[in-house]
């Protein structure tokens, strides 16, 4: 049975990314089929919901030293549906009147978190697709409530590894790198497949709409080309600043990095 809050454009036999992800990480809005892949995928890497929410806690820990160097715009694209400790909230922690957008193709993402977020009027919540950035950047998506004649912080959170190579990703990261003002930063975590078992991961995804291309080190940090990486530059979730520092943590199957413009 479709849910009330399901868009009628949904397919509920195919599961999708942002669904997974938001059940790994408790929520709610994921159907039966979203459910059975992330279990199936936590039997071949049973740390998965660790995983997810190491990337969460490097979010949050991400944008609060944003915030702290003074950046008050916010692009989170592939942003998924909204959770407890999303961009907003930890950035209006330090920066009361930050302004965020948030940016995913999935209908399920993009209807709960206009919902969700109405009657905020420093957030948006848009449709688009990383592949076509031009179109969500200008006027009418992102444009409307974000100044990019001024810094502006860009999040790639666990999706530019559903980019394939096909897309030409390093193509695409110009066209958003190339729309930002000096100062800006790009905030990025990306998977890379080192054991067999996040290869089997990476085979699972080839049944979904969004097909998992995991990169090498060397790869992933081409893609932060034209930006300055902060320390302690390009490392597992988990080591990129770590509170309590020193604090021993699961180390997720990827790399995340802040570089400055």
């Amino acid at each position: 049975m479709r849910p009330e809050w399901a868009p009628l454009t949904v397919d509920l036999d195919r599961p999708s990314a942002a669904r997974v992800w938001d059940f790994l990480l408790g929520g709610s809005h994921n159907f039966r089929v979203d459910r059975a892949f992330a279990r199936e995928m936590m039997i071949q890497m049973p740390d998965a919901q660790v995983i997810a929410r190491e990337n969460r806690a490097f979010l949050r820990r991400a944008v609060r030293f944003l915030s702290e160097q003074g950046i008050t715009q916010f692009l989170d694209i592939g942003s998924g549906i909204p959770t407890v400790g999303n961009v907003h909230e930890a950035a209006r922690a330090v920066r009361p009147g930050a302004r965020v957008v948030y940016v995913d193709n999935d209908p399920v993402a993009v209807t709960h978190g206009s919902a969700l977020l109405k009657d905020d009027p420093n957030t948006l919540v848009i449709e688009g697709d990383l592949g076509s950035p031009g179109a969500f950047l200008g006027a009418g998506g992102a444009a409307d409530l974000l100044d990019f004649t001024r810094p502006v912080a860009v999040l790639l959170l666990a999706v530019m590894h559903f980019v394939p190579d096909s897309a030409d990703p390093a193509g695409i990261m110009a066209q958003i790198r190339e729309r930002l003002a000096p100062g800006s930063y790009l905030v990025m975590v990306h998977g890379s497949a080192e054991t067999d078992a996040h290869h089997a991961v990476q085979e699972m995804y080839q049944r979904t709409p969004t097909a998992l291309t995991m990169r090498p080190r060397a790869e992933i940090l081409r893609l932060f080309d034209g930006f300055e990486l902060v320390a302690p530059g390009l490392v597992s979730p988990s080591d990129w600043r770590p509170e309590p520092p020193g604090e021993p943590v699961l180390k997720s199957p990827g790399y995340a990095g802040v570089g400055r413009l």
